[in-house]
């Protein structure tokens, strides 16, 4: 008697979503085992599995948290594959291989375009190829003149040519991939009473938090102005450019406020512009620092932890909600207490589906935070600020600390790192991990029911 036989099941396919979160992955594993030689390490330091884990996790996500000195870790050859981690991480790990499947001639499919749209966190397939490219020149030609323009300032700073011109490379490429790392071992306090490194290590942070696509419009809208047609900017570009130039302009007013009878009571106008604009425009991303974040007030350590939980522009090399999720949601709550059934911006009426997502990013956001700060506060030694302070920094891919990373206990850096790869991936993206293939069309309807909120 023959027994029947089950069909094959069918091989199961990987969505876009899936393959780059294993991408990322492999570029931490892979980073995590570069940073591990012996070569790229100083003469007798040391570097244990978890730490070279949390420096490449934080190096990928563009962080900047760091459990280790990368001065004193790190020789010349280390800081070198530091920086194309940073690279990785910054540019995303799609764009920077389609610029490189572009360069041996290879053909970018269909496939390679929804890897593409995910890592850029895009709507649709139309025009990703040429949007990688520009993003990758864009990104390289700022770093590099960026690195030229700190390196011939810091000649004042540094006794060798050569010393001056590294730390100006990799400041510029810190800066505009919103890493926050630092190789002077105190991050960018010798220079905050230099107005002019601060001028352009602000701009690069900018470039890079601001959004790719925001960047390649404004180079498309001076393009049409030298052939005298009309450009029409995006809705995206609109939205994110306003609500980023609006927080960044407010969070300087809100920090020089909450600490004017404090820490700038004794500062000159010139040095309290400087430090309030430079910690605004930090928060967004970059993680980089001017002076002792302790010296300010806990109300503006908590007023930055709100900066850092919404973080950049989507499209950037920023974590955390993103400025869209912050604005569409303070829209949809305006737009509900008058009345109103839609929500319009700039001549434009927004899609629910747009403001459902924003609330759900950060409800989920808010809870993930919440529960983090809430474990952290018994596992480590730091105060409640603290803490507060270090998962936003994290969540945020910021990179700012008052002191906590370094002596995070071994669940505190793994609990760290995981926050740190949810900021640079985004909430969407981790939420849609094991949704597979996208089944819109739901079969079963039960009938509907209003439930009482609020």
């Amino acid at each position: 008697m023959n027994k029947s036989t089950k069909p094959l099941s069918k091989k199961r396919v990987l969505s876009a979503i899936q393959l780059i979160v294993i991408f990322y992955l492999s570029a931490l594993i892979i980073s995590t085992l570069l940073l591990l030689i012996p070569w790229a390490h100083r003469e007798n330091a040391s570097l244990s599995f978890i730490d070279a884990l949390f420096t490449s996790a934080s190096a990928v996500s563009v962080t900047g948290l760091s459990v280790i000195s990368i001065k004193d870790t790190f020789n010349n050859f280390g800081i070198f594959l530091l920086c194309i981690i940073l690279q990785i991480g910054g540019l995303g790990v799609m764009s920077l291989s389609t610029f490189l499947w572009i360069m041996i001639g290879k053909k970018v499919g269909l496939k390679e375009r929804q890897l593409i749209m995910v890592d850029q966190n895009q709507t649709n397939l139309s025009g990703l190829v040429q949007l990688a490219k520009r993003i990758f020149i864009t990104i390289i030609s700022f770093e590099v003149i960026g690195g030229i323009i700190l390196g011939l300032r810091f000649l004042k700073y540094f006794d060798r040519p050569l010393s001056a011109f590294k730390h100006g490379f990799f400041g510029s490429i810190s800066a505009t991939t919103n890493a926050g790392f630092d190789i002077t071992g105190t991050s960018l306090i010798p220079f905050s009473n230099d107005y002019f490194v601060q001028t352009v290590i602000i701009l690069l942070m900018i470039i890079g938090a601001i959004g790719f696509p925001v960047i390649v419009e404004v180079y498309e809208y001076f393009l049409s102005l030298k052939s005298k047609r009309r450009y029409h900017f995006t809705l995206f570009t609109k939205l994110t450019t306003s609500t980023f130039v609006i927080l960044t302009i407010l969070g300087g007013i809100v920090i020089y406020l909450l600490d004017s009878y404090h820490f700038f009571a004794d500062k000159s106008w010139h040095a309290a512009f400087f430090y309030s604009l430079f910690n605004s425009a930090t928060t967004k991303s970059a993680g980089l620092a001017t002076m002792d974040l302790n010296e300010f007030t806990p109300s503006n350590q908590i007023f930055m932890s709100v900066l850092m939980f919404i973080g950049g522009s989507p499209s950037s090399a920023s974590g955390g909600i993103r400025t869209t999720t912050f604005a569409i949601v303070l829209l949809a709550i305006f737009f509900y207490a008058r009345g109103k059934g839609s929500i319009k911006v700039f001549r434009r009426e927004l899609h629910t589906e747009d403001v459902i997502k924003s609330f759900i990013v950060i409800s989920t956001a808010a809870t993930l935070c919440l529960v983090s700060i809430l474990i952290l506060s018994i596992t480590e030694k730091g105060t409640l600020i603290q803490v507060v302070f270090e998962v936003t920094s994290a969540f945020g891919t910021n990179g700012l600390s008052m002191g906590l990373t370094p002596i995070l206990t071994t669940f505190g850096k793994i609990l760290i790192i995981f926050l740190m790869f949810i900021g640079r991936l985004g909430i969407v993206t981790c939420l849609l991990i094991l949704r597979g293939k996208d089944n819109s069309q739901e079969k079963i309807h039960y009938p509907k029911e209003k439930v009482t909120i609020g």
